[in-house]
Protein backbone atom coordinates (compact mmCIF):
# COMPACT_ATOMS: atom_id res chain seq x y z
CA UNK A 1 0.00 0.00 0.00
CA UNK A 2 1.36 3.58 -1.06
CA UNK A 3 2.25 5.69 2.26
CA UNK A 4 0.66 9.21 2.21
CA UNK A 5 3.23 11.60 2.52
CA UNK A 6 3.66 13.28 5.45
CA UNK A 7 3.52 17.04 5.78
CA UNK A 8 7.46 17.93 5.82
CA UNK A 9 8.87 18.38 8.72
CA UNK A 10 9.07 22.81 12.35
CA UNK A 11 7.67 23.57 14.04
CA UNK A 12 7.65 24.07 12.48
CA UNK A 13 9.19 25.06 12.49
CA UNK A 14 9.75 24.77 12.64
CA UNK A 15 5.88 24.08 12.39
CA UNK A 16 5.99 24.40 13.90
CA UNK A 17 9.07 26.84 14.17
CA UNK A 18 9.15 27.65 14.47
CA UNK A 19 6.40 27.45 14.90
CA UNK A 20 7.23 28.17 13.56
CA UNK A 21 8.88 31.05 14.16
CA UNK A 22 9.60 28.05 15.85
CA UNK A 23 13.40 26.45 15.60
CA UNK A 24 11.22 23.21 14.76
CA UNK A 25 9.62 21.72 12.15
CA UNK A 26 7.92 23.86 11.08
CA UNK A 27 6.44 24.32 7.48
CA UNK A 28 3.79 21.75 5.47
CA UNK A 29 4.11 22.28 2.03
CA UNK A 30 1.43 20.07 1.24
CA UNK A 31 0.36 16.96 2.20
CA UNK A 32 0.20 15.60 -1.21
CA UNK A 33 -1.72 12.89 -0.56
CA UNK A 34 -4.41 13.71 1.76
CA UNK A 35 -6.49 13.60 -1.11
CA UNK A 36 -4.72 10.15 -3.05
CA UNK A 37 -5.48 7.99 0.40
CA UNK A 38 -8.95 7.41 -0.59
CA UNK A 39 -9.16 8.16 -4.41
CA UNK A 40 -12.54 7.82 -5.91
CA UNK A 41 -14.57 8.94 -9.02
CA UNK A 42 -16.05 12.28 -7.04
CA UNK A 43 -12.55 13.47 -6.32
CA UNK A 44 -11.95 13.17 -9.93
CA UNK A 45 -12.45 16.94 -10.87
CA UNK A 46 -10.69 18.06 -7.82
CA UNK A 47 -7.39 16.05 -8.15
CA UNK A 48 -7.28 17.43 -11.41
CA UNK A 49 -7.43 21.09 -10.81
CA UNK A 50 -3.79 22.74 -9.68
CA UNK A 51 -5.43 24.38 -6.75
CA UNK A 52 -5.21 23.26 -3.56
CA UNK A 53 -6.78 25.18 -0.88
CA UNK A 54 -7.57 24.52 2.83
CA UNK A 55 -8.33 27.30 5.54
CA UNK A 56 -9.39 27.26 9.19
CA UNK A 57 -8.32 28.37 12.38
CA UNK A 58 -5.01 27.08 14.09
CA UNK A 59 -3.86 28.14 17.89
CA UNK A 60 0.29 28.38 18.88
CA UNK A 61 1.17 27.50 22.23
CA UNK A 62 5.19 28.29 22.85
CA UNK A 63 7.03 29.19 25.17
CA UNK A 64 6.27 32.91 25.69
CA UNK A 65 10.31 33.49 25.51
CA UNK A 66 13.04 31.37 24.40
CA UNK A 67 13.96 29.88 27.94
CA UNK A 68 10.78 31.19 29.19
CA UNK A 69 8.45 29.05 32.05
CA UNK A 70 5.46 30.64 30.51
CA UNK A 71 3.42 29.83 27.42
CA UNK A 72 1.82 32.33 24.86
CA UNK A 73 -1.08 30.74 23.14
CA UNK A 74 -1.42 32.46 19.31
CA UNK A 75 -4.54 32.16 17.21
CA UNK A 76 -3.81 32.53 13.65
CA UNK A 77 -5.58 31.25 10.30
CA UNK A 78 -4.30 27.78 9.68
CA UNK A 79 -3.75 28.25 5.58
CA UNK A 80 -2.81 25.65 3.42
CA UNK A 81 -3.01 26.98 -0.08
CA UNK A 82 -0.50 25.27 -3.37
CA UNK A 83 -0.54 26.04 -7.25
CA UNK A 84 0.97 23.10 -8.95
CA UNK A 85 3.21 22.33 -5.97
CA UNK A 86 4.95 25.24 -7.36
CA UNK A 87 3.82 28.16 -5.11
CA UNK A 88 1.95 27.90 -1.66
CA UNK A 89 0.90 29.58 1.46
CA UNK A 90 1.13 27.24 4.25
CA UNK A 91 1.49 27.57 7.87
CA UNK A 92 3.60 30.80 9.26
CA UNK A 93 5.26 30.58 5.22
CA UNK A 94 3.51 33.61 3.97
CA UNK A 95 4.46 33.14 0.63
CA UNK A 96 6.67 30.36 -1.17
CA UNK A 97 7.94 29.01 -4.21
CA UNK A 98 9.34 25.10 -4.86
CA UNK A 99 12.33 26.04 -7.04
CA UNK A 100 12.57 22.13 -7.70
CA UNK A 101 10.01 19.47 -7.02
CA UNK A 102 8.84 16.14 -7.94
CA UNK A 103 6.45 13.62 -5.57
CA UNK A 104 9.62 13.17 -3.63
CA UNK A 105 11.16 16.39 -2.98
CA UNK A 106 11.08 20.03 -2.57
CA UNK A 107 14.03 22.79 -2.66
CA UNK A 108 12.56 26.59 -2.74
CA UNK A 109 12.79 29.63 -0.79
CA UNK A 110 9.99 31.26 1.43
CA UNK A 111 8.76 34.47 3.21
CA UNK A 112 7.91 33.50 6.85
CA UNK A 113 6.82 35.24 9.38
CA UNK A 114 8.76 34.20 12.83
CA UNK A 115 6.85 34.54 16.21
CA UNK A 116 9.55 34.48 18.47
CA UNK A 117 10.21 37.77 20.47
CA UNK A 118 10.83 38.72 24.15
CA UNK A 119 9.30 41.86 25.78
CA UNK A 120 10.94 43.17 29.22
CA UNK A 121 6.88 42.91 30.02
CA UNK A 122 7.05 39.30 29.87
CA UNK A 123 8.94 38.87 33.19
CA UNK A 124 10.31 41.32 35.95
CA UNK A 125 13.70 39.47 35.49
CA UNK A 126 14.06 40.37 32.01
CA UNK A 127 13.93 43.98 32.91
CA UNK A 128 16.91 45.66 31.50
CA UNK A 129 18.19 43.44 28.60
CA UNK A 130 15.80 45.70 25.93
CA UNK A 131 13.03 43.84 23.55
CA UNK A 132 13.55 41.44 20.73
CA UNK A 133 10.42 41.73 18.13
CA UNK A 134 9.22 39.07 15.97
CA UNK A 135 9.52 39.24 12.02
CA UNK A 136 9.43 37.86 8.42
CA UNK A 137 12.44 36.05 7.74
CA UNK A 138 13.86 34.39 4.65
CA UNK A 139 13.69 30.93 4.40
CA UNK A 140 15.65 28.15 2.42
CA UNK A 141 14.49 24.68 2.76
CA UNK A 142 15.17 21.42 1.17
CA UNK A 143 13.27 18.00 1.46
CA UNK A 144 12.99 14.48 0.44
CA UNK A 145 10.66 11.66 0.66
CA UNK A 146 11.45 8.17 0.68
CA UNK A 147 8.74 5.57 0.94
CA UNK A 148 7.28 6.38 4.66
CA UNK A 149 10.44 8.49 5.56
CA UNK A 150 11.08 12.21 5.18
CA UNK A 151 14.03 14.39 5.95
CA UNK A 152 14.67 17.78 5.16
CA UNK A 153 16.73 21.05 6.03
CA UNK A 154 15.48 24.57 6.83
CA UNK A 155 17.96 27.62 7.07
CA UNK A 156 15.84 31.26 8.50
CA UNK A 157 17.78 34.56 8.34
CA UNK A 158 16.71 37.27 10.17
CA UNK A 159 15.60 40.52 7.51
CA UNK A 160 13.95 42.41 9.28
CA UNK A 161 16.90 43.65 11.30
CA UNK A 162 15.67 42.29 14.77
CA UNK A 163 19.01 41.06 15.85
CA UNK A 164 17.55 37.23 14.99
CA UNK A 165 20.68 36.04 12.92
CA UNK A 166 20.33 32.67 11.51
CA UNK A 167 19.13 29.31 12.09
CA UNK A 168 19.33 26.27 10.25
CA UNK A 169 16.57 22.97 11.39
CA UNK A 170 17.21 19.42 10.85
CA UNK A 171 14.31 16.84 11.18
CA UNK A 172 13.77 13.41 10.44
CA UNK A 173 10.06 12.08 9.82
CA UNK A 174 8.59 8.65 9.91
CA UNK A 175 4.76 8.18 9.26
CA UNK A 176 2.15 6.10 9.35
CA UNK A 177 -1.49 6.16 7.52
CA UNK A 178 -4.01 4.36 9.66
CA UNK A 179 -7.34 4.35 8.35
CA UNK A 180 -8.08 8.52 8.38
CA UNK A 181 -5.75 8.68 10.50
CA UNK A 182 -1.97 10.16 10.15
CA UNK A 183 0.70 9.81 12.71
CA UNK A 184 4.43 11.42 12.30
CA UNK A 185 7.65 10.95 15.06
CA UNK A 186 11.13 11.81 14.42
CA UNK A 187 13.79 13.65 15.46
CA UNK A 188 15.40 16.86 14.66
CA UNK A 189 17.88 19.62 16.12
CA UNK A 190 18.54 23.30 15.39
CA UNK A 191 22.01 25.22 15.08
CA UNK A 192 21.76 29.19 15.24
CA UNK A 193 24.42 31.35 14.62
CA UNK A 194 26.36 33.99 17.13
CA UNK A 195 24.26 36.77 16.57
CA UNK A 196 20.71 34.75 17.31
CA UNK A 197 22.72 33.31 20.70
CA UNK A 198 23.58 36.54 21.62
CA UNK A 199 20.29 38.17 20.98
CA UNK A 200 18.33 35.33 23.10
CA UNK A 201 20.47 33.72 25.82
CA UNK A 202 23.49 36.38 26.11
CA UNK A 203 23.94 39.33 28.46
CA UNK A 204 26.47 41.89 27.84
CA UNK A 205 27.73 44.50 30.04
CA UNK A 206 25.64 46.82 29.99
CA UNK A 207 22.76 44.21 30.02
CA UNK A 208 24.33 42.68 33.26
CA UNK A 209 24.39 46.93 35.11
CA UNK A 210 20.68 47.36 34.00
CA UNK A 211 18.79 44.06 34.87
CA UNK A 212 21.09 42.26 37.39
CA UNK A 213 21.99 39.11 35.57
CA UNK A 214 25.55 38.54 35.40
CA UNK A 215 27.06 38.64 32.10
CA UNK A 216 27.11 35.90 29.87
CA UNK A 217 28.89 35.29 26.42
CA UNK A 218 27.67 33.20 23.51
CA UNK A 219 28.56 31.63 20.28
CA UNK A 220 27.40 29.77 17.36
CA UNK A 221 26.59 26.23 18.08
CA UNK A 222 23.60 23.98 18.55
CA UNK A 223 20.54 25.53 20.15
CA UNK A 224 17.87 22.73 21.06
CA UNK A 225 17.99 19.02 20.20
CA UNK A 226 13.74 17.73 19.59
CA UNK A 227 11.21 15.46 18.88
CA UNK A 228 8.64 15.89 16.58
CA UNK A 229 5.29 14.61 16.68
CA UNK A 230 2.05 14.77 14.33
CA UNK A 231 -1.48 13.46 14.13
CA UNK A 232 -3.47 14.08 11.60
CA UNK A 233 -7.37 13.37 10.78
CA UNK A 234 -9.83 12.79 8.11
CA UNK A 235 -13.24 13.77 9.01
CA UNK A 236 -14.75 14.06 5.93
CA UNK A 237 -13.80 14.63 1.91
CA UNK A 238 -13.38 18.38 2.65
CA UNK A 239 -12.33 18.57 6.72
CA UNK A 240 -9.54 17.49 8.78
CA UNK A 241 -7.55 18.52 11.72
CA UNK A 242 -4.25 18.16 13.22
CA UNK A 243 -2.39 18.48 16.05
CA UNK A 244 1.72 18.70 16.16
CA UNK A 245 4.26 19.12 18.68
CA UNK A 246 7.79 19.40 19.16
CA UNK A 247 9.42 18.64 22.63
CA UNK A 248 12.90 20.34 22.88
CA UNK A 249 15.43 20.37 24.94
CA UNK A 250 17.89 23.29 25.16
CA UNK A 251 21.43 22.76 24.80
CA UNK A 252 25.00 24.31 25.75
CA UNK A 253 24.68 28.38 25.55
CA UNK A 254 21.05 28.49 25.41
CA UNK A 255 20.80 25.95 28.06
CA UNK A 256 23.15 27.57 30.43
CA UNK A 257 22.56 31.41 30.35
CA UNK A 258 21.26 33.31 33.33
CA UNK A 259 17.94 34.50 31.02
CA UNK A 260 16.58 30.26 30.80
CA UNK A 261 14.25 28.96 33.27
CA UNK A 262 13.56 26.29 32.12
CA UNK A 263 15.47 24.15 29.48
CA UNK A 264 12.36 21.95 27.82
CA UNK A 265 10.45 23.20 25.65
CA UNK A 266 7.33 22.54 24.20
CA UNK A 267 5.93 23.96 21.13
CA UNK A 268 2.26 23.02 19.52
CA UNK A 269 0.31 23.80 16.38
CA UNK A 270 -3.23 22.65 16.21
CA UNK A 271 -5.34 23.22 13.27
CA UNK A 272 -8.86 22.05 11.73
CA UNK A 273 -9.25 22.78 7.69
CA UNK A 274 -11.75 22.80 5.53
CA UNK A 275 -10.49 21.86 1.77
CA UNK A 276 -12.12 23.13 -1.24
Amino acid sequence: MKARKPVSPMLASSLLTAALGLPVAQSAHADEAASSATTDASAGTAADSKWKIGVGPGLVITPKYPGSRQLSYIPFPALDISYDDRFFSQGPDVLGVNVLRSPAYHLGAALSFDFQSRKESDDPRLHGLGNVDGGPKLKLFADYTWWAFTGSVALYQDIAGHQQGTTVSTDFLASAPVGGWLFSVGPGFTWANGTYTRTFFGVSAQQSAASGLPAYNTSAGVRDIHLNAMVTYDFSRHWNGSVAATFGRLEHDAANSPITEKRFELNTLASVNYKF
